[in-house]
């Protein structure tokens, strides 16, 4: 076999390749043995057919086809490990000649990794929020954990604004009650926003055993999207209640026996929190630098592939949990469908570069991963997934997945050398010495998408 690549542009080449009619042979053979066990011709057992039969009773040219469709993965990817290519997704490939019992020639385009230059990235500056808890958000906070050591205790008046009311429910659309339009025995906190748009002014006022009517858009169900007739009966109001904010709800609420600790623990866990932030806004704005500096030509396949993913994954997924439609959720946006277009087209092309990049970081570096780091990284997707350690290491196994963690490991270990080097300061203008094992944990989070893994998850041989 003999091949030559021809680069198109910087993202594309086209391989040309000769076979030999010689190197055919084994796919032959296994192509006259697939039609063996395939037809019947009298006087024959099956399985046992002449290739000199199989030729004259159904085509050398059925053979060929068979045989070509066998071989050609395996020279295509032949080829391509010859010249050190790294491949993204499918190629074309398109059969030039194929002369029987002489040679095989076809043509290959595929879409590459381009060629990267990292420059020197030390020099990178970057400015974050500054770690500040006040008074406010101290007291904030515990006021948070407050109101979920509430009771409620039943009044006997009208339901005001942080009640807490249990309701029945009827929707009716054009006149009809709806069969999944019914509910009872519902608790709501008048004021939290939580079930439909306009029962807030339809319920407060009323005592136990009176009765509204008023109009909303369903978010969910059967009748989603669709403005309702909705009738809500009040069957009790209560009250809530708080706790005092003393000693003895420290101790309630908490290990600690006194406010005092129970407010310096909430400081440290805000402040916890803000070091968090800062350490994701740092990574996120290193990137941003980082990628300024770098030239990315983004392969147009790859592009296309990734924004209409993104897109897929936005109306399927994401927005049919919610009852949504793509038009409903740009209205609630107050965005163009041209705005959203631009937006996705946007992301994908920063994500495609941030793998690039950070690949050919990991491989100039020489970053490895070992098998803690991938365990612990495991755990934390798992975690955000909400599946078990063990339901979501089955899943990515039987998915063939494991690749892809360790390329969003070793990128976030690639992003924790650039942090490393870069300058980060806050905005009261001091420095910041971000750690290198929260670098590496934020870093993985800014460098998950592999829309370029997943499209050599799909190449061919």
């Amino acid at each position: 076999m003999k091949s030559a690549v021809e680069t198109l542009n910087p993202t594309r080449v086209r391989l040309t390749v000769e076979v030999p009619f010689e190197e055919l042979k084994d796919s032959l053979d296994a192509a006259y043995k697939k039609i063996n066990q395939q037809v019947t011709v009298k006087g024959f057992r099956k399985g046992k057919i002449p290739a000199r039969v199989i030729d004259q009773r159904f085509g050398r040219g059925a053979v060929l086809e068979e045989a070509v469709n066998d071989a050609l993965p395996k020279f295509y990817t032949d080829a391509v490990n010859e010249a050190e290519l790294s491949v993204l997704g499918q190629p074309e490939v398109d059969i030039t000649e194929l002369k029987d019992g002489e040679t095989l020639n076809f043509t290959a385009e595929v879409d590459i990794r381009p060629s990267i230059e990292i420059p020197d990235f030390s020099g990178i500056e970057v400015e974050v929020d500054a770690v500040e808890v006040t008074d406010e958000d101290v007291d904030k906070a515990v006021e948070e954990l407050r109101e979920r050591f509430a009771s409620t205790a039943p009044v006997e008046r009208a339901a005001e604004e942080g009640d807490v009311v249990t309701i029945d429910l009827q929707a009716k659309v054009d006149g009809e009650i709806l069969e999944d339009g019914v509910a009872d025995g519902v608790s709501y906190t008048i004021g939290s926003g939580e079930l439909l748009e306009g029962i807030d002014d339809a319920v407060k006022g009323l005592e136990a055993g009176g009765e509204a009517t008023f109009a909303s858009e369903l978010k969910g169900g059967s009748a989603a999207g669709k403005e309702a007739e909705v009738t809500v009966k009040v069957t009790q109001v209560a009250k809530r209640e708080l706790p005092e904010l003393d000693d003895e709800f420290a101790q309630l609420a908490s290990e600690f026996d006194t406010i005092e600790e129970l407010r310096a623990d909430s400081r440290k866990r805000l402040e916890n929190m803000k070091q968090y932030d800062q350490a994701t806004q740092a990574q996120e704005r290193v990137l941003e630098k980082l990628l300024d500096l770098v030239e990315v030509p983004v392969p147009e396949k790859l592009l296309e592939d990734e924004i209409n993913t993104r897109k897929h994954n936005l109306e399927h997924h994401q927005l049919g949990q919610m009852g949504l439609d793509l038009a409903k959720y740009l209205e609630i946006q107050g965005k163009s469908e041209e705005e959203f277009d631009a937006e996705t087209k946007e992301a994908a092309v920063k994500g495609i570069k941030t793998q690039f990049v950070l690949d050919e970081l990991v491989k100039q570096e020489k970053l490895n991963v070992n098998q803690e780091e991938l365990t612990e990284h495991l755990m934390r997707r798992a975690a955000s997934s909400g599946m078990s350690p063990d339901q979501f290491a089955q899943a990515v196994v039987e998915g063939g997945q494991v690749p892809l963690l360790v390329g969003e490991v070793a990128r976030g270990k690639a992003l924790a050398v650039v942090v490393e080097k870069a300058t980060v300061k806050d905005t009261n203008g001091e420095v910041i010495d971000l750690d290198d094992e929260e670098d590496e944990d934020t870093a993985e989070a800014s460098a998950e998408e592999t829309p370029a893994e997943s499209a050599e998850e799909k190449t061919e041989g």
